[in-house]
């Protein structure tokens, strides 16, 4: 499609306002941001901007939505601010393709289908990981869990090998376990408000420093040597994220993102997270004893597994223990 009834200049002293467009070459995904009042204009600044030859003649302006060519300059102006347009030189012609696609692919969409293509393979990881343990289950974080509740159930029966009855099993296994972690959280949270309740009273102050120092022996004794440890690295900024927003972020944490939360220094992360030393202190106690409990349930889980193997290796008639009965004589 073309639109072309001659340019229009702009008449001596008449003032044209200046509109916002995006420029590129063909096959470019590299956009410019110019403002111009005319067509004629743009040209020039194009071939300025975009380094083009101006012998190159003629210098084309299309959309690149579906390759118009615009060489009017009141359709020029009736065109939306930020309209994109691909400049051609010389010959050159604009094709479907010319951009990967039928239309120019933005930024934005190009970086979504990236992220898009990025939690697709995530989410098969970490299938595969529970192919090959199941026990792995435990040893997921939050956002994990719920990724892999949120798979179609035909997908991940494919990438698991399993049927759709025995898929949909392992994913009302999965909320469940999602569901329990978030029961507990609500249950710290609703311990917390009691004791801060109590404590305001000061009925309880005397109990309270007991059991905390006693929590704290038992704590003292699940992580030791851990704080004479420092790991150079911070954790990621979603870890700090979880961290700071989530209550009782132990609980939203998988087990790996624990173990570098629990090592890491406390003078460090207290800074990252802009806490004081002392509540930086107790989150990661709470991580460290989460993650010897998850460890725990896993050590357990593979205990039984071997347990159940060696009695079904056992010699004898398992199916049928009762002895025949001999016929009377």
């Amino acid at each position: 499609m073309e639109v072309a009834s001659g340019p229009a200049a702009p008449e001596p002293g008449e003032i044209r306002a200046l509109k916002q467009c995006l420029l590129r070459r063909n096959k470019s995904r590299e956009q410019h941001g110019v403002a111009a009042s005319c067509l004629e204009e743009l040209r020039n600044k194009a071939c300025d901007i975009l380094a083009i030859d101006k012998s190159l003649a003629p210098i084309t302006l299309v959309l690149a939505e579906d390759g118009t060519i615009v060489d009017d300059d009141d359709y020029f102006l009736c065109l939306p601010a930020n309209t994109k347009f691909v400049v051609l030189a010389g010959n050159e012609k604009w094709t479907h393709n010319s951009d990967g696609g039928t239309a120019w692919i933005t930024q934005e969409s190009f970086d979504r289908d990236e992220t898009d293509s990025g939690a697709g393979l995530k989410w098969k990881n970490v299938a595969r990981q529970l192919k090959e343990d199941l026990s792995s289950i435990i040893l997921l974080s939050e956002e994990e869990l719920q990724m892999l509740i949120d798979v179609p159930c035909s997908e991940l029966a494919e990438e698991l090998g399993q049927s759709h009855v025995a898929v949909q099993g392992l994913q009302n296994t999965l909320q469940q376990v999602l569901d329990q972690r978030e029961e507990a959280r609500q249950s710290r949270q609703l311990l917390e408000l009691y004791l801060r309740a109590l404590e305001k009273e000061g009925g309880i102050l005397s109990k309270q420093q007991e059991s905390r120092a006693d929590l704290g022996d038992e704590r003292d004794a699940v992580d030791a040597g851990i704080r004479e440890s420092s790991s150079e690295v911070t954790p990621a900024s979603q870890i700090l994220l979880a961290l700071k927003e989530k209550p009782a972020p132990e609980l939203s944490l998988s087990s790996q993102d624990l173990e570098l939360v629990a090592k890491e220094d406390p003078k460090a992360l207290a800074v990252a997270l802009n806490w004081d030393i002392k509540k930086t202190e107790a989150v990661q106690q709470a991580c460290n004893q989460e993650l010897s409990l998850r460890l725990q349930q896993v050590q357990s889980l593979r205990s039984l597994r071997s347990i159940s193997a060696r009695m079904s290796s056992l010699p004898g008639d398992v199916e049928n223990p009762k002895r025949t009965r001999r016929d009377p004589m």
